[in-house]
């Protein structure tokens, strides 16, 4: 159960990382064209970024998860930073 909640934690912890390059360059891009659109993008991604924060101080404090539960999250986390890798390297392009 460890190894699985290290993997929840890493992956919070990229989604962060990649949450913020996508806030940057969303924001930078809204001050070019001022597009409504880019305004969603950003409040979204803000949203999905306070979800990543709660999730990873969740996973640093709380012990005695159940290993369904671990499961379950770190499955979700890591589809999170699949899905999240893939388009920040689609906006990046």
């Amino acid at each position: 159960m460890s190894l699985m909640l290290d993997v929840a934690r890493v992956a919070a912890a990229l989604n962060i990382a990649l949450l913020l390059v996508l806030i940057g360059t969303w924001a930078r891009s809204y001050l070019e064209i001022r597009a409504p659109m880019t305004v969603g993008v950003i409040v979204f991604a803000t949203l999905l970024l306070a979800e990543n924060v709660v999730a990873l101080y969740f996973y640093l404090t709380v012990s005695g998860m159940p290993s369904l539960a671990v499961r379950f999250m770190m499955f979700i986390q890591v589809l999170e930073t699949l899905g999240i890798s893939v388009l920040t390297y689609f906006t990046l392009q």
